[in-house]
């Protein structure tokens, strides 16, 4: 964990929160909020969407970067998450699932930053390295 601090990174907190009341959560009622700094400052946003047959459920993260890829954006510099119960703010921070760490590993190298966002002003910066350390690689 770091404690870098810039003003896009504050932005992109912001967004990530505000993008929490886009999500569809009737079932566990927890809403996700991301938002994706592409290289080349483009931002993709992202929130959960939950289905009743579990499975097909996507988390906000990887709405976020499967939005991005469709558009032909291949390349990130960081994301912002931010969770909690739907109508309350967060009350901690919220690391994605394994699944969306392994799908960032598709798509982004060592440099990449993943901010865990509580408030404005209030996240915690990991590389992708501490959260995913042993990813899955073809051989």
């Amino acid at each position: 964990m770091t404690t870098e601090r810039n003003e896009i990174y504050d932005g992109l907190a912001l967004k990530a929160m505000e993008m929490r009341a886009f999500s569809y959560v009737p079932y566990s009622g927890f809403a996700v909020g991301a938002a994706l700094l592409a290289r080349d400052g483009r931002i993709f946003t992202g929130c959960n969407i939950e289905n009743k047959s579990f499975s097909p459920t996507i988390c906000a993260e990887r709405t976020a970067i499967f939005k991005a890829v469709t558009e032909g954006c291949r390349e990130f510099s960081a994301i912002a998450i931010c969770g909690a119960p739907a109508g309350e703010e967060p009350s901690d921070y919220c690391p994605p699932c394994g699944v969306c760490r392994q799908v960032m590993t598709e798509f982004c190298d060592d440099s990449f930053r993943i901010l865990l966002v509580r408030g404005p002003g209030d996240y915690r910066v990991y590389g992708l390295d501490e959260l995913m350390p042993l990813s899955f690689e073809l051989i």
